[in-house]
């Protein structure tokens, strides 16, 4: 496979569908090969006519692919108009002071906006309802000094002010805040804990990161695991990552050959199936459990949490089922 960005058009990708991907979905063809934005988006692309198929205009995101077939998809930025509009997804405040916030952001909420993405954006709605956020990462970016991927659910700590927004973003650059995620991945990893150092960098395909030699442009990536539970098909397992990479914890475990249950990305081929088939996963399954870092005024040491999702622990409770284990 392999896709470009042409040169008339930046938001133009074209790409050829595998002849082994023949008989996927449409949108889960596109998603599985760009990367670049939640399913759901693609959905939108797809029923408002922006993707052909062999110059073709196909607005079915269900319609079955053919190997071979040239794919061509136009990112149209959604309208900026629409600030509010999360389309039922809804973030929560954990903790609120006046000179910093921590939220929790669900799964499928983008953290600011991008040329490919506008409105209902977690920055984008803490603007509206906090107005003169600090801009320590840009402009279009009010109140963000860390941010997670649109699927990675999980808590986020947002400045309400210049100086906290400042101090802030200095302690993530000194890896002074410590990060817990929790995860489920295929397999059983090998050992109960062990460290995974392998330096990441951009792979040939541009939206994914791969291991990459550091005499090759990548760059370091630590990440500590434990096993919290080992239930046959997939485990349950606890992340820290020392470093903060781009898709880290997401790439770290494929390379381990365990990547994390539901990434389109990264997962290869496999698909996990439960109650008969019945039960379907709709996203990556990583969750940002813990957040701890110094009180940007204080300095005292505080920690905040957020608990697992509904779908994540839906599907360790079917796992556990499966494997005839208890919580």
């Amino acid at each position: 496979m392999q896709h470009e960005q042409t040169g008339q058009d930046p938001q133009r990708r074209v790409f050829h569908v595998e002849h082994n991907n023949a008989g996927n979905r449409l949108d889960r063809e596109i998603t599985s090969t760009l990367g670049e934005l939640p399913r759901e988006r693609y959905k939108e692309l797809i029923l408002d006519g922006h993707v052909q198929i062999d110059g073709v205009v196909v607005d079915r995101p269900a319609f079955k692919v053919e190997g071979g077939t040239k794919i061509a998809v136009e990112i149209i930025s959604r309208d900026r108009t629409r600030p509010g509009s999360t389309g039922g997804i809804n973030y929560a405040v954990i903790h609120e002071e006046e000179t910093f916030l921590v939220v929790y952001k669900p799964a499928g909420m983008v953290v600011h906006p991008s040329e490919t993405v506008r409105g209902g954006t977690l920055s984008e709605c803490l603007a509206e309802k906090y107005p003169g956020l600090p801009t320590p990462q840009g402009e279009d970016r009010p109140g963000i000094v860390h941010r997670l991927d649109s699927e990675t659910s999980g808590v986020l700590v947002i400045a309400r002010t210049e100086e906290a927004g400042i101090e802030l973003k200095r302690q993530f650059a000194k890896r002074e805040v410590k990060k817990v995620y929790c995860a489920i991945v295929y397999g059983e990893p090998r050992f109960d804990s062990d460290w995974i150092d392998q330096p990441l960098g951009r792979g040939r395909q541009s939206e994914r990161i791969s291991v990459v030699p550091v005499n090759e442009g990548g760059r370091e990536a630590t990440t500590f695991y434990r096993t919290l539970e080992r239930l046959g098909r997939a485990s349950f397992v606890e992340c820290e990552p020392r470093t903060g990479r781009t898709h880290q914890i997401r790439v770290h475990f494929e390379y381990l050959g365990h990547p994390v249950v539901g990434d389109r990305l990264y997962r290869g081929k496999r698909v996990l199936r439960l109650a008969g088939g019945k039960f379907k996963v709709e996203r990556h399954l990583l969750h940002a459990y813990q957040l701890e870092f110094n009180h940007p005024v204080t300095g005292d040491r505080v920690h905040f949490e957020a608990p697992l999702p509904e779908d994540m622990q839906e599907t360790l409770d079917l796992l556990r089922l499966e494997a005839g284990t208890k919580a």
